[in-house]
């Protein structure tokens, strides 16, 4: 729940949506659910640690799907594990943030990912 606190102190300019679990997440994505797909360019943000699919399970299905596999991907988790870093990499993430107790230092880099949206042309 910081994460969602976080991202309202922000104030963000782009839209943000926000998903359940990485299979919630797909469904958005594609447009499998209620709603429409979303309209790229966008960003995504994900922990490793996720329920029902891992960031590990998520990064391999986006990654596989010929419409999603460009999405610039940040992940956003407190884990410092080596392997979930070097696996992450691995699928061409534009980040690995560690998540840190302080909500002040979670804010600070929620902005960061909002001033990267801001900055870059993504790819439409």
């Amino acid at each position: 729940m910081k994460i969602k606190r976080a991202i309202r102190k922000a104030d963000f300019i782009n839209p943000v949506v926000v998903a359940k679990d990485g299979i919630d997440a797909l469904h958005i994505l594609r447009g499998n659910c209620c709603q429409e797909g979303l309209t790229p360019p966008y960003i995504v943000t994900l922990d490793i640690n996720m329920p029902r699919m891992d960031g590990h399970e998520f990064l391999q299905e986006i990654r596989g799907d010929t419409k999603l596999r460009n999405v610039v991907i940040f992940i956003l988790t407190t884990s410092d594990n080596k392997k979930d870093i070097a696996s992450a990499y691995d699928h061409n993430v534009a980040g690995y943030i560690l998540k840190e107790r302080s909500e002040e230092s979670l804010l600070e880099k929620v902005s960061m990912i909002e001033n990267f949206s801001n900055l870059v042309v993504l790819p439409r």
